[in-house]
């Protein structure tokens, strides 16, 4: 086990482990680890997503890659000069993050997209040893409010003084700036509560900040 990611076949969350050991026998072929992170422990920006999805990162091995939200975070971060390449839903596809990186308060694919608190809890020092293991790091991007209260305690941050909105900036102790989104999943998309262009101003305000 690494200084910031669980080993292979990690045991920590025995349901975390069976749905993993169920979905090899469904979709053969696919990643079904701990996903690890993307980009560079030297980066000033970290995003932190809630948990791979089942038919995105869990089948690529890399965050956000496969699912709709990967297509909006990756082309946005294109956009902002935060990646270079071409996304190409696929973890071979030779994307590269700029000054970015990326990972999940959860490492492993949940049932129904939803990590039970103490599947969180085991997860945590992983977080919080990759926070650590980033010397240039200045800003934190939340995608959702899961997101956000998992940063949140991995910093030892009351939830209350820090709460969660989309746009919302927070200042944390160090220097350390934390943005939040409504995270960019297909649903909140589909339904209108979040929009490309409120996505973008929503890392925009973050990205003033460590200008």
């Amino acid at each position: 086990m690494s200084l910031s990611a669980p080993q292979a076949d990690c045991g920590l969350c025995p349901r975390l482990a069976e749905f993993r050991r169920a979905n090899r026998v469904q979709y053969p072929g696919w990643h079904h680890d701990p996903v690890p992170s993307f980009g560079d422990l030297s980066a000033r920006l970290l995003v932190v997503g809630l948990a791979p999805g089942l038919k995105g990162a869990n089948r690529s091995g890399r965050p956000f890659t496969g699912d709709y939200a990967g297509d909006l975070l990756y082309a946005t971060l294109l956009r902002y000069g935060l990646a270079r390449g071409e996304y190409r839903a696929a973890a071979d596809d030779g994307l590269e993050l700029v000054d970015c990186r990326i990972t999940n308060a959860a490492r492993c694919v949940p049932p129904a997209n939803k990590p039970l608190p103490a599947e969180f809890a085991a997860c945590r020092p992983f977080l919080r040893a990759e926070i650590e293991a980033m010397p240039n790091l200045r800003g934190i991007f939340c995608l959702g409010r899961g997101s956000h209260d998992q940063v949140l305690s991995t910093l030892g941050m009351r939830k209350a003084a820090h709460p969660f909105g989309h746009a919302a900036i927070h200042d944390l102790p160090g220097g350390l700036v934390l943005g939040d989104s409504y995270h960019c999943s297909r649903y909140n998309t589909n339904t209108g509560r979040l929009t490309e262009a409120m996505f973008c101003q929503a890392l925009e305000a973050l990205l003033e900040r460590l200008r």
